[in-house]
């Protein structure tokens, strides 16, 4: 896909990505998210996420949902690891409304007292009833057992302790001490021509004072293999398996994506869901995940099942595992694997918004974006022999830790 990246004097970069239709997509990532907090400040960066969305210096809570709301425009944000973005949907003429307001709620929010309380007490009910869905909390727990000790490890929400200790001084100096200019892209897809991306980019981004990036992050060190147990008030088993696997640089990065793919990933057909699912009736959900991060990865493997089935799991679980190490791919189903993926990598170019999303990530990841041919010649020169290699490495039962939720009793 055709597109152009023009870097301000302070190091905000504008990525503009011309597409023809009347629904236009932007958004402003920041490389910047809960791994950048210290231990006392958990769920700072996805506190902050919530408060710019509350006051500015000329706005009130009201007028910014309002103010592309009012015009039938999308407007939302999210935290990661390693990033906060803030993205809209817009109708072609709301391109300046949008990319004014974004400058409004990032970088002029005055984050009141009496807000931070009221949002304070919005996320302690979030953290809630995410503890109270087990097959998404034992993901964080896991990820505190693979990065003892890490910012990593800590749940994005943070904990209520550390909520309830955030004070305004807090957020504005995790902004000036993580909001980095060079390290911010703002990102259009629409039916505009580069000129005017720049110039109403340059109209907003231009004055916003340059604060460049000093690396200071600290890859986590390898963590020892741990098999835990707890018992919770819960119906069924809740269990993940994994280990840190490939960051985002790594040379078999693509490599497990079509594993992650091809074993559990996307789609009804993946192996475990066949073997498990189908075949077997065990497990309605059983899904493998692959997140590369900027230093390192995490490499997951998931199921929620009765009780008295969960040893038949596990046992089919290291079954495919076995299978697919002791018996390389053929070429005939090395080649079905990565028709699969390529084709559903294509069809998520449908989704605009996800697409201008991955694309700004990517020039904050890589400094370049790869077209579709790019990716798609990675996944082909992808060999037997390089997915034996991951795979013996990455389903070693040896080097996976795991952690079981049990019912009671």
């Amino acid at each position: 896909m055709e597109y152009n990246v023009h870097t301000l004097p302070n190091g905000i970069r504008l990525l503009h990505v011309p597409a023809a239709s009347a629904i236009s997509h932007a958004c402003i990532i920041v490389n910047s998210g809960s791994r950048d907090e210290t231990s006392d400040q958990a769920g700072l960066a996805h506190f902050i996420e919530h408060l710019i969305f509350k006051k500015t210096e000329k706005r009130t809570t009201n007028q910014i949902l309002n103010r592309l709301e009012s015009v039938g425009a999308d407007l939302n944000a999210y935290t990661t690891k390693e990033y906060t973005c803030i993205h809209a949907s817009f109708l072609n003429p709301y391109l300046d409304r949008t990319l004014e307001l974004f400058n409004d709620i990032v970088f002029h929010s005055t984050f009141p007292e009496d807000e931070m309380e009221k949002e304070k007490s919005v996320i302690l009910d979030e953290i809630a009833s995410y503890l109270d869905q087990p097959e998404e909390a034992i993901y964080d727990d896991f990820e505190d057992l693979i990065f003892t000790g890490h910012s990593l490890g800590r749940n994005i929400l943070g904990t209520p302790e550390s909520v309830n200790g955030f004070s305004r001084k807090d957020v504005q100096q995790f902004i000036k001490n993580n909001y980095h200019t060079d390290r911010i892209v703002i990102a259009v897809l629409g039916n505009y021509s580069l000129n005017k991306v720049i110039k109403v980019g340059s109209k907003y981004y231009k004055e916003i004072p340059q604060n460049l990036y000093n690396p200071s992050r600290i890859a986590p060190l390898a963590a020892p293999v741990i098999e835990k147990t707890q018992h919770k008030p819960i119906q069924q088993v809740h269990a993940v398996l994994g280990m840190q696997s490939y960051s985002l640089h790594h040379p078999y990065k693509t490599g497990l994506l079509l594993l992650n793919n091809l074993l559990g990933g996307n789609g009804m057909s993946s192996i475990l869901n066949l073997q498990i699912r189908e075949k077997y009736g065990i497990a309605y959900t059983i899904e493998t995940n692959y997140s590369p991060l900027s230093d390192t990865g995490l490499f997951t493997l998931y199921f929620g099942t009765d009780k008295e089935k969960t040893d038949k799991a596990w046992t089919l679980i290291f079954k495919e595992f076995k299978k697919i190490k002791d018996r390389p791919l053929t070429e005939v189903m090395l080649q079905r694997a990565k028709n699969k993926f390529i084709g559903q990598i294509a069809l998520g170019e449908e989704n605009r918004i996800g697409l201008i999303i991955s694309m700004a990530k990517s020039l904050i990841d890589y400094d370049k974006i790869d077209d579709l041919d790019t990716v798609f010649r990675k996944i082909q020169s992808v060999s037997s022999s390089d997915m034996a290699n991951i795979a013996n490495e990455m389903l070693n039962e040896r080097n996976l830790s795991s952690l079981t939720f049990y019912p009671l009793g």
